[in-house]
């Protein structure tokens, strides 16, 4: 299951006191659920940049907390730094990161802006997405002026704030304004060169970044009418570049900023520079990530060289993840650990999963005396192992000799089933988790009348849950037979066994799960619920035995 994460990018006016930058990132692990990732204070800039990420209402409400903090010690009438700024927050971005449009973080956005107005009494600029009028969409445009040409700004009618008080009260004479946008992911990323020479590092960026290079006529810049420089555009769009050395190294670099990875991925711009400095008779070694990554920007990756060496999409994340990292050499000067480069592994929850734990230990967890692992758990695994088996013939048969003309067949079938199996491995946990929830419901207090009505609803919803999970399960092991079926008469005849075996784990998964449907449907007072969820389970279990009568039937006629 996806969970919608955003990242939250604050960046505050002071980066020499770091008892006031404690103070103010202190708050942020103050909210369940908030990853700090980064503090970065800037002693010339007197700015610090603080960076965490999490569930949305989660984040805003930890952005708030800083934003807080900051008015509380920061005293903008007396901040000096050479960093252009207006508020002892100066701007606080949010950034979708998975599970999320932008025009969910843009809201999310507003609202924060609205509760700093309201609440801190702090005016408020939206600028980038966020702006609600064109010229705001430019922060500089925001910040002109800066703290200095506050009163002025605030008594102009054009530059009324979106949020917030409307006048350079003494309050604000102190705390400033803050700017809050919602913005794309910006990736800091290095390509290494088998060279020394910045020059040509330069060369390489000037013909990949969007600003390109200056057009020159005989060692002069090219004017226009306008007598200003004419620039000669590079490839990629959303891509700023420079070339550098680094003497940790030892070697050349372009140094990249991916300001919308939507636009321009790091594959599509590790290729460019590729071509680019092949074409200038160099060689592009590896590169370098620098901060963290979203997921979804590794996996991409990874679809992209599957797709050219024309192999199968459908493997496991974590393999992904390792031809990701290999095709763009990310491990050439340091190890490349995704735990602490991915963001959303930053984010795993510390509580073990079942799924986590290795064959013997979930066997034995099965085993021991507590209630849980218990059939619904199990019969999503069983589901997860059949699916398994049909998108390993699916990646056997995309390879198989003679058959390199049908790799994309093969490779939507894998594809399929990982879906499947990601989504019954999900649901693993989540049985255990919902039968969890009802006696969570059964341990409430009920000394009173209102407590004891308290604790049957409790037990009602939880019960519901712990129905409808089981039937999630039934639903997807059976929407997953498809693979297996279509791998029992289109894939490798030498894998027809493990084929038929998927499909019988597949029915065993909907059959155990079907039982628990009806054991846990038989508590649920709502009965026309009841009725309803055991009906359309009865339709699933029975469609299922036909299939694996047909399945046995098949197999014993090929064999």
């Amino acid at each position: 299951m996806s969970r919608q994460i955003i990242e939250c990018v604050p960046n505050i006016s002071e980066g020499r006191d770091t008892a006031k930058i404690k103070a103010i990132t202190d708050v942020v692990e103050t909210v369940e659920g908030v990853k700090l990732l980064d503090v970065d204070p800037g002693k010339a800039t007197n700015r610090t940049v603080i960076t965490f990420v999490g569930e949305p209402e989660k984040v805003i409400e930890a952005a708030f907390l800083v934003i807080k903090k900051a008015a509380e010690l920061i005293d903008m009438s007396k901040q000096t730094g050479a960093h252009p700024r207006f508020g002892a927050t100066d701007v606080c971005p949010l950034v979708p990161i998975s599970g999320i449009t932008m025009e969910e973080t843009v809201e999310y956005a507003h609202k924060l802006a609205k509760r700093i107005g309201e609440d801190l009494s702090i005016p408020v600029y939206c600028y980038e997405n966020a702006a609600q009028e064109e010229k705001r969409k430019n922060l500089a445009n925001c910040r002109s002026g800066e703290y200095e040409g506050l009163k002025e700004k605030l008594n102009n009618p054009d530059w009324r704030p979106d949020f917030g008080p409307a006048e350079y009260t003494d309050a604000v004479r102190t705390t400033g304004v803050t700017a809050i946008s919602a913005r794309d992911f910006l990736i800091a990323y290095n390509i290494n060169l088998n060279s020394t020479s910045t020059r040509r590092a330069n060369a390489i960026a000037f013909d990949i970044r969007e600003a390109g290079r200056f057009k020159l006529e005989n060692g002069k810049k090219v004017l226009d009418a306008n007598g200003n420089p004419i620039r000669v555009p590079g490839k990629l769009k959303a891509v700023k570049g420079i070339g550098w050395f680094i003497d940790e190294y030892g070697v050349a670099q372009i140094s990249y900023n991916l300001t919308n990875i939507s636009i321009t991925s790091m594959h599509v711009a590790f290729d460019e520079t590729d071509k680019a400095a092949t074409a200038r008779g160099l060689r592009v070694t590896g590169s370098e990530l620098i901060g963290l990554i979203p997921l979804q920007a590794m996996l991409d990756c990874a679809d992209y060289y599957l797709v050219k060496q024309q192999r199968s999409l459908g493997c496991s994340e974590s393999e992904k993840i390792k031809i990701a990292v290999k095709s763009l050499g990310l491990d050439e000067l340091k190890p490349f650990n995704p735990q602490e480069k991915i963001i959303e592994y930053m984010l795993d929850n510390d509580a073990e999963k079942l799924v986590d734990f290795n064959l013997s230990d979930f066997a034995d967890e099965t085993a021991g005396e507590s209630m849980a692992p218990g059939g619904g758990s199990i019969a999503a695994y069983v589901g997860t192992l059949g699916v398994s088996l049909g998108t390993m013939v699916a990646n056997l048969s995309g390879h198989k000799a003679g058959w390199d003309n049908r790799w994309e067949e093969f490779s939507k079938w894998a594809e399929k089933g990982q879906a499947y199996k990601n989504r019954l491995l999900y649901l693993v946990d989540e049985d255990t988790n919902a039968f969890n929830k009802i006696i969570d419901g059964f341990r409430m207090p009920k000394s009173s009348d209102e407590e004891k009505l308290a604790r049957l609803d409790a037990i009602e919803v939880a019960t519901i849950y712990a129905t409808e999970v089981p039937f999630q399960v039934m639903e997807t092991a059976f929407n997953s037979i498809e693979v297996s079926k279509a791998m029992l008469t289109d894939g490798m005849e030498s894998s027809l066994s493990d084929a038929a075996v998927g499909v019988l784990c597949a029915k065993t998964a909907v059959t155990g799960a079907y039982f628990n449907v009806k054991i846990n449907a038989k508590d649920i007072k709502d009965r026309v619920f009841a009725d309803d969820i055991i009906k359309r389970a009865e339709d699933i279990y029975q469609k299922t035995i036909a299939i694996e009568q047909e399945t046995i039937e098949y197999f014993n006629s090929k064999v």
